[in-house]
């Protein structure tokens, strides 16, 4: 295939913030070291495969509006796929991102059978692999489409038809092993349909139990082939079932320890799930990193006035610098990364549009790396933290999490508060300073 995006004809560079060139990189120095690392060796920014390539602009009221000349049914299935490769790796070294994420039927096309599928994707994968050591571009993670065949209508790994659980585990097989394959940092897991509809036909405790043996299969065969990377379960409360068992970031640890897994598999955690669930993105890369089960993030938007997943690109640095904060006070990402799993808008038709939103989403990745690095360097708000709960660190507060002296039981704390007529006072949270901290750290970063 000629040069798809050929009105792009340099990769995209770092100008610095006072830049108006709108093919150019503001804040996304590759090689800046923030502390001890590059921001790419921070970030680890992903393009996925499936949103940019592979979907063509529709949505349930209209048809695809995108410029996508491989999606054409007419084509031969295997040369539309090729030619979706090379546009895509064309894409990733122009924009200069240093990883990918794909679906196993984004890449390769499916076939009349399942023996077909199997050689489509092994074939495509190999071919993959060239383009991926011509042009130095990772993979972040893979994962296999287990929501869109009819057959999956019920779910997959707790679906009422055991056969369709077993050509679900047949699916991951092949894209786990192609993950491993192509040098992949990490294997993903969404339970797209993984829920129910009503209750009147669901026997959720047998769905809990398939849906732990089809993970505890994956960590299995993870093993089995010496991959090494991290398995990743990514949560999302609703849609598009009415429920979802990996509705966040805390209902999936307490799965996963159900299921003897909290030692096996971490969390993909998007922001635009976050905010289906009703919480902050903060709040839930927070809990996962207190759980131990922070892996890794798609980096998102919803619109506050659309209730489903818009996936748009993110653009809030106040909201990605609080996240980013959490995880640099987590240690960082190791396998884990920032994988844009975003949609141009239906509008956004030009070809250069796919460069604009990345540009834009990476830059805001940026800063907010850079504020999140100078807040915690500086300890403004891991002093106040510190002090906020400096009583349970000695006496009485050491006492009741070790459960000696007064803190041994109910009764004892009782006899001490009657003996000391014990009466703390209210101390202020400072909530206001502390948000027009963070917003001075926005202001001033550089």
């Amino acid at each position: 295939m000629s040069e798809f995006f050929s009105t792009v004809r340099e990769p995209i560079a770092y100008e610095g913030p006072e830049s108006d060139n709108p093919l150019a990189f503001r804040w996304y120095d590759a090689d800046r070291m923030v502390g001890d690392r590059t921001m790419a060796e921070h970030l680890r920014m992903a393009v996925c495969y499936w949103h940019s390539f592979n979907w063509p602009g529709n949505d349930v009221f209209g048809e695809g509006t995108f410029d996508r000349p491989w999606l054409d049914p007419a084509l031969d299935p295997m040369v539309a796929a090729r030619a979706k490769m090379e546009a895509a790796f064309e894409f990733f070294e122009k924009l200069r991102i240093p990883y990918f994420c794909f679906h196993d039927h984004d890449v390769s096309p499916p076939g009349a059978s399942f023996a077909q599928e199997t050689a489509n994707l092994m074939t495509l994968a190999e071919e993959m692999a060239g383009h991926m050591e011509r042009t130095g571009v990772g993979l972040l993670w893979g994962t296999a489409r287990l929501f869109g065949h009819p057959r999956f209508m019920a779910g997959a790994a707790t679906n009422p038809d055991p056969a369709v659980f077993a050509r679900a585990a047949a699916q991951v097989k092949n894209c786990l092993e192609v993950t491993h394959q192509l040098g992949g940092e990490n294997y993903v897991l969404w339970g797209g349909r993984e829920g129910y509809e009503t209750l009147l036909n669901t026997d959720l405790g047998r769905e809990f139990d398939q849906l732990g043996r089809f993970l505890t299969m994956v960590v299995e065969h993870k093993h089995a082939i010496g991959f090494t990377g991290t398995i990743l379960l990514e949560p999302k409360p609703q849609e598009p079932t009415k429920h979802q068992y990996d509705y966040d970031s805390q209902t999936c640890y307490a799965f996963l320890q159900r299921y003897g897994l909290e030692n096996e598999v971490k969390v993909n955690i998007e922001v635009n799930h976050a905010t289906l669930s009703g919480h902050d993105f903060q709040h839930e890369i927070a809990v996962a990193a207190a759980c131990g089960i922070l892996g890794s993030v798609d980096a998102n938007r919803g619109d506050d006035r659309l209730g489903w997943d818009t996936d748009q690109f993110p653009n809030s640095v106040e909201q990605m610098s609080l996240a980013v904060y959490e995880i640099l006070r987590a240690g960082g990402f190791s396998t884990g990364g920032f994988n844009f799993d975003t949609k141009l808008r239906r509008m956004s038709t030009r070809r250069e549009d796919l460069f604009h939103a990345h540009i834009g989403g990476m830059d805001t990745m940026a800063r907010s790396l850079l504020v999140a690095h100078q807040m915690l360097s500086d300890g403004v708000l891991e002093s106040y933290r510190s002090q906020r709960y400096q009583g349970w660190g000695t006496g009485l507060g050491s006492e009741i999490l070790d459960g000696t002296g007064p803190g041994v039981s109910l009764a004892s704390l009782h006899e001490l508060v009657a003996a000391e007529e014990l009466d703390p006072q209210p101390v202020s949270g400072r909530q206001e300073e502390l948000e027009n901290l963070v917003n001075r750290y926005i202001d001033r970063v550089r």
